[in-house]
């Protein structure tokens, strides 16, 4: 297949072990990162070449990292950026070394992702990530002492606060000339490497909190890639992500960057949206929630795509426990979902 195949694990403490996931047909790529080292810091070269020897050592290759996060002085642009910019370049260029192709981050402010729930009980008995509205709009983490899903858990009540008023304060468009700062600064670094940068979207993409997002439609992401013109300045296009707008025409995003070669990183998940904006994770076929997976893999396979896929959140079926969205099961089913779709589209249009 011209399009690589791709697992995310965790490291050696993930119940989802390598000789697991060589197990699954068609497994090409590990995706993993350097876990142990705080935003900011230098991953050691011998942290990533256990990674590397690790992977080969079950016949999988390490060369997508998920993620380098970007330290939120980065996105706020505070007088230290300057040199975790140039922790981050030397993080770009140790990766490279041992292999790495691409590099997924986001740009997101203070929140990787935000879910309502993890562990959402459909009548199958299956459970799945969900974000729902009535549950989110009584939530106030300025007044309320909460913590959702997705949040990162080393930040206390007090930090929270002052990073969401620092966000406020900067608004959106100092977020973009801050995103501008960190492209110019990265992107040759990662041309010089032949590493693809690839930003995920916003999860979910729109506001939350008032705080800003930008990397939640196709105007904003056109205006994204404008920033600096490379083939080095990629998405990680997240179904999941932008599907959860339904605003977003995700079957055209797709054909429209794949066309373009601007897709390096595809996440692949199925959502079902519901008439307030909430939405439930769902299995990946298409029959399953509002997306068409189908078709989304006709247009790669159409535009020859030869970048990286992944299942995206899976939900834990058969009674299966361990890291909500990441079990074994459901993602080994849709990646066994995905290659056949792919090897079907990829012969029509070879």
């Amino acid at each position: 297949m011209k399009m690589k195949m791709s697992f995310r694990w965790y490291g050696k403490d993930d119940p989802v072990s390598l000789q697991y996931i060589s197990q699954i047909p068609g497994m090409h790529s590990v995706v993993s990162a350097v876990y142990d080292v705080k935003p900011g810091e230098v991953w050691s070269e011998e942290a990533l070449l256990n990674i590397k020897n690790e992977c080969l050592s079950h016949g999988l290759v390490f060369d997508v990292v998920e993620s380098i996060p970007v330290h939120e002085d980065i996105k706020l642009g505070r007088n230290n950026a300057d040199r975790l910019i140039d922790v981050y370049c030397e993080n770009i260029r140790r990766c490279a070394k041992y292999g790495v192709k691409c590099i997924t981050y986001n740009f997101m402010p203070v929140f990787d992702w935000t879910r309502t729930q993890l562990d959402k009980k459909a009548p199958d008995g299956s459970t799945s990530l969900v974000m729902y509205m009535d549950q989110l709009k009584n939530l106030n983490p300025l007044e309320d002492d909460i913590h959702l899903p997705g949040w990162d858990a080393s930040y206390t009540q007090s930090q929270v606060r002052g990073l969401i008023g620092a966000y406020e304060k900067l608004g959106q468009e100092g977020l973009w000339e801050n995103l501008t700062v960190f492209l110019k600064r990265v992107i040759p670094v990662a041309e010089e490497c032949g590493v693809k940068m690839a930003i995920h979207p916003d999860d979910p993409p729109y506001q939350i909190f008032g705080l800003p997002r930008i990397i939640t439609c196709e105007e904003n992401i056109d205006r994204f890639l404008s920033i600096v013109d490379s083939k080095s300045n990629c998405l990680c296009l997240c179904t999941g992500s932008l599907g959860c707008a339904g605003s977003n025409d995700i079957v055209a995003m797709v054909n429209k960057y794949s066309k373009a070669g601007r897709i390096a990183f595809m996440h692949i998940r199925n959502v079902k949206l519901m008439e307030d904006g909430s939405f439930e994770e769902r299995a990946h076929l298409s029959m399953c929630g509002s997306l068409d997976i189908c078709e989304i893999v006709r247009v790669l396979a159409m535009n020859k795509y030869d970048g990286y896929v992944r299942p995206d959140h899976g939900r834990m079926i058969w009674g299966e426990q361990g890291r909500p969205g990441y079990g074994l099961y459901d993602r080994a089913l849709g990646a066994t979902y995905l290659n056949g779709l792919f090897e079907a589209f990829e012969k029509k249009y070879n």
